[in-house]
């Protein structure tokens, strides 16, 4: 199996051509490929696989073979990959995910390193995809009791679900403890991903995710957007935003019409042939 492995603000993931519909097994492919002992170790497994409707089609599984509908740094590595293979030839072209259509431009082309700008679509405050028993009703400014510390939540869908604590300074360790406890917490109906938020001004933010599926990242696009989302209803913040993550810097901007613009690089780290 060919594949390339590739970053985007130090999220890393393996991304196989399966158009030839071979790869059957992908859960198990992917918990293979993204082990980082007997692996080649990745965050998320990327499969390119043709669409009816789209230019084509992204399949996107965490490390833990857990099947998730969308990726915000993985469609930026997924778009510089079928560009640079020809597999789409224009700079400008449509990625079927499982949160529905993403419209990418490719903004700049290098061999090893683009830069990738994706619509990642509307947001929703509606809690039904999130939160158990919910009748649709937002789920904002919530404390939930986790061990001995009460952390205020508040839940956006970005096409997988996200819970927004802001905080006055990020501290890794705090992530790395409770992220999971949170993300597991009995009152998500299908976990969720957990994004620690800082405040700087009102054009930048610093964000430090625990991905569901995958642990403590460097980096994760739609938690970013999530963050930004979640900031700008409170008035934290403008429409246009750099967001710093261990990884590196993204900038998302909120259009009116409830999408959100992201912007960030995408990267090639090697490619090889895996057994």
């Amino acid at each position: 199996m060919e594949f390339w492995k590739m970053q985007g603000a130090g999220n890393d993931f393996i991304i196989v051509d399966n158009r030839d519909e071979t790869i059957l097994d992908k859960s198990h492919r992917a918990v293979q490929a993204c082990d980082r002992h007997f692996g080649m170790g990745a965050d998320g497994f990327m499969l390119v696989e043709k669409s009816d409707t789209h230019d084509v089609k992204m399949v996107y599984y965490n490390s833990d073979g857990s099947l998730a509908s969308m990726c915000g740094n993985g469609i930026r590595c997924f778009s510089k990959y079928v560009y640079d293979q020809g597999i789409c030839t224009k700079k400008s072209f449509s990625v079927e995910t499982g949160d529905g259509p993403k419209e990418i431009n490719i903004l700049s082309s290098e061999d090893q390193e683009s830069v990738v700008c994706v619509n990642m679509g509307q947001w929703n405050f509606s809690s039904t995809a999130i939160i158990h028993n919910s009748k649709g009703q937002e789920y904002i400014c919530n404390k939930i009791k986790i061990e001995d510390q009460y952390f205020e939540i508040s839940c956006v869908y970005m096409g997988v679900p996200h819970c927004i604590i802001f905080t006055d300074e990020i501290n890794e360790q705090v992530t790395a403890h409770y992220g999971g406890l949170i993300e597991k917490h009995p009152i998500f109906s299908q976990g969720t991903n957990v994004n620690f938020v800082q405040v700087i001004d009102e054009a930048n933010l610093i964000v430090d995710t625990w991905e569901r599926g995958a642990g403590k990242t460097l980096a994760c696009g739609t938690g970013v957007c999530s963050a930004v989302i979640m900031a700008n209803r409170f008035n934290k913040t403008s429409k246009e935003v750099y967001v710093k993550i261990a990884g590196g810097e993204l900038k998302i901007t909120l259009l009116p019409n409830s999408t959100a613009l992201m912007e960030g690089k995408a990267v090639k780290i090697c490619q090889g042939t895996m057994i």
